[in-house]
């Protein structure tokens, strides 16, 4: 049985003071029935570990460089991310594919050394609105999965299915469609990993929100969600849990 997740991306968002927020989460819900996480921007990613530890959440990157280390200024290494106190990374979202042209070659570079970190990557992919009216979604989805994901990933590496054109935009594919990308990332899966593919989980995003996550958990295949500005506040975050903890 795959363990549930909720995984919220901070994206650019936050500070410091923001961290209150992450308190009251803990207190609302201090021992989870499914895995949480959260991505806060780089610069927030020790405290928030700090804040954290002893606690059931863990903490995540946004994006990491594929080096190990060197002359790349503004990047940060994975093993840095380690280091600060991270246990995952969230790699691929399409707002990285769109605004710095991060290529699926690139992304598996980045899962890759990831993973040489002791970290867990979140591979994100999604079809842009044009391609899902052009009826092209799955074969888009196919050519992301199988450029972005390692040849040997790690069971524990997590996938999310975020379409493009639902990311904070408030609009949602419909269960039926949801559906179908989850279960053909599951083939997709199996297909390559067999029996392995058994333990990657797969994730939803785009426009998860209080009202709408129990409807979105009960799809098969959907293992937990990555959520954006719904997890900036803990009622949100926190009605979010309660709904996938009702999955489980």
């Amino acid at each position: 049985m795959r363990r549930k997740l909720a995984a919220g991306n901070w994206k650019m968002n936050g500070s410091r003071a923001a961290l209150a927020e992450v308190g009251a989460l803990v207190t609302t819900h201090p021992q989870p029935g499914c895995d949480v996480l959260l991505c806060p921007p780089a610069t927030h990613i020790a405290w928030m570990a700090e804040a954290l530890a002893g606690t059931p959440v863990r903490v995540g990157g946004q994006d990491c460089h594929q080096n190990a280390s060197g002359a790349h200024t503004g990047d940060i290494a994975a093993p840095m991310l380690a280091d600060a106190g991270a246990s995952h990374v969230i790699l691929g979202h399409s707002e990285r594919r769109a605004d710095h042209g991060e290529t699926d070659a690139l992304v598996r570079a980045k899962a890759e050394a990831a993973a040489a970190a002791g970290l867990i990557p979140v591979i994100c992919l999604g079809e842009t609105l044009q391609q899902r009216d052009a009826g092209e979604t799955l074969s888009v989805i196919g050519a992301q999965l199988a450029g972005s994901l390692p040849a040997s990933a790690d069971p524990r590496t997590i996938i999310a299915y975020e379409p493009v054109w639902a990311i904070g935009t408030g609009r949602t594919p419909t269960l039926p469609q949801i559906a179908e990308v989850h279960a053909f990332l599951r083939a997709e899966l199996r297909r390559r990993f067999g029996t392995a593919a058994e333990q990657m989980r797969l994730l939803y995003g785009g426009s998860v929100k209080p009202d709408n996550a129990a409807q979105i958990f009960a799809v098969p295949d959907v293992d937990g969600a990555l959520v954006g500005g719904a997890s900036l506040k803990a009622a949100d975050f926190g009605a979010i849990i309660t709904a996938l903890e009702g999955t489980v």
